[in-house]
This record gives structure tokens, C-alpha cells and sequence, in this order.
């Protein structure tokens, strides 16, 4: 069940990076949000603006897995933002569309996950953090499903069973968790200004979900699935492309160099 978990019986370091990439990530989603609540077009493209050179800035003390990892996170994320919001109006943004600040925030919060995930605190404390989350959001889902409140909330409930198998069966459970905390800092203060609403009845099940739902971080568990596995592809993609080219400037010269004889 946890065998993808970090050692136990081992201390790992801290690293100060770690720890910086997620209290700027988390107070830039926070300043973001609460800007964009009352903001026009013009500021939701300068914040998309700030929000690419911001992740720019934080990828290049990154990796090349870890770049093209975000870089797939980006794409794959923003496609299923339209997908979701103007087109299946699972959610709405203020002025309908997909703000410029959102495809470099999911590169910022997938990278935060990231961050985190590696930290020493959360590979020390791996888990005690697990029982955490899974009773923080398991009580989210059930009072969401209790009755209570008035806009139910059974697409979360199902949203956590599935973040559950990601998070005892997938192969990165420590950014599952990371995203879990992440990406409910910026659900409650989206929701909370304004920037975005849920719709009370999910268009693809037909249930009611909540404003946001509880089980909201399962979705960054898929879009971690789809960086893991495609970052490998792409490098090796990228690889055989510049191979080709290289050969190519090579038989070039060869041929130039036959012709000047």
C-alpha cells in the first residue's frame, strides 16, 4: 500500500530551495487571486505576464526532468481548463474565458508539488502528513455529503475515493499530498473573492459538487500522471529530432566539401 513512500528509517536533508519556490508560489496565488477578483482584462494579462516570468525564474535552478515535466503539466493542464470551464462550464471564470495567469500558475503549483514532495519535511514526516490529509479531507468529503451544507458535494466524495488510489497505488505520492495542500490554499481563496464558481451540478455526472469540491486535488494527481509519463517521451523525442538535424548538418558538409574538390 506504501511502498512507493520514502524510507522510514532514514533522515533526509533540507533544502532551502524547496522551501523558498513554495512560500512564493503560495503568497503569489494568494496576491494573484485576490487582484484578479475585481481586476479588468488588462490586469488579468499583466498578471499572466508576471506569472510566466516568475516560473521562467524558478525553472532555471530546475533540472531538465523537471522542466519538461512542468512544461508538459502546462499544456496538458491548460487544454483541460478549456475543456472544463468555457467549454463543459464545470467551473466559470469571471469573464468566461481562461485568464493569461492560469497556464503559468499550474506550472508554479505543479512545480510547487514538486518542491514539496522533496522537501526534507515531507520525506520525514511522509507519513504522519498522509494521515493528515486523509482525515482533513475525508471529514471535507463526508460533511460535503452529510446534507449540511446547501450546495452538496458528491463529486468531491468521489474525487477523494479517486485521489485515495492515486495516492496508495501511483507512483508519486508524495506530490499527490503536496498538490493536496497547494491546490486547496488556491480553491478557498479563488472561490472565496470570486475569481472563479463551481457549477452546483457537475455537467459530466450530474451531481452536485461543491464550490470547490473536496476531492479537488485528484485532478493535479492526473495531470502528474501525464508530466511523469510524458517528460521521458518528449526528452527522447527531443533527442532523436536533434540527432536527425545533426546528421543532416552533417551530410551536408560532407556533400559541400565533395563538391569544392
Amino acid at each position: 500500500m506504501v511502498r512507493h513512500f520514502p524510507e522510514v528509517n532514514k533522515v533526509y536533508l533540507h533544502k532551502k530551495r524547496d522551501y523558498f519556490i513554495t512560500a512564493f508560489t503560495f503568497f503569489c496565488v494568494a496576491v494573484c487571486l485576490v487582484s484578479d477578483a475585481n481586476a479588468d482584462m488588462a490586469k488579468q494579462n499583466a498578471l499572466g505576464v508576471c506569472g510566466w516570468v516568475f516560473l521562467i525564474g524558478l525553472l532555471l535552478g530546475e533540472t531538465k526532468d523537471v522542466r519538461v515535466q512542468v512544461l508538459i503539466a502546462v499544456m496538458f493542464a491548460t487544454i483541460g481548463e478549456h475543456f472544463a470551464s468555457p467549454f463543459m462550464g464545470g467551473y466559470t471564470y469571471r469573464f468566461g474565458n481562461v485568464p493569461a495567469y492560469v497556464p503559468p500558475g499550474h506550472g508554479m503549483v505543479y512545480l510547487t508539488a514538486v518542491a514539496l514532495a522533496r522537501s526534507g519535511l515531507f520525506l520525514n514526516h511522509a507519513r504522519q502528513i498522509a494521515a493528515f490529509v486523509v482525515v482533513a479531507c475525508g471529514l471535507w468529503s463526508l460533511w460535503g455529503i452529510s446534507g449540511i451544507p446547501a450546495q452538496g458535494d458528491y463529486v468531491g466524495a468521489l474525487l477523494f475515493v479517486v485521489f485515495l488510489a492515486y495516492l496508495f497505488k501511483g507512483r508519486s505520492p508524495m506530490v499527490y499530498l503536496a498538490a493536496f495542500f497547494i491546490t486547496t490554499w488556491l480553491e478557498l481563496i479563488g472561490t472565496a473573492v470570486g475569481t472563479w464558481k463551481w457549477a452546483a451540478i457537475d455537467p459530466v455526472l450530474h451531481l452536485p459538487q461543491g464550490n470547490p469540491p473536496s476531492g479537488v486535488a485528484a485532478w493535479y494527481c492526473l495531470v502528474d500522471a501525464v508530466a511523469m509519463g510524458g517528460a521521458p517521451q518528449a526528452m527522447r523525442l527531443v533527442g532523436t529530432v536533434r540527432d536527425y538535424l545533426k546528421s543532416q548538418k552533417i551530410r551536408k558538409n560532407i556533400y559541400q566539401g565533395a563538391g569544392s574538390d
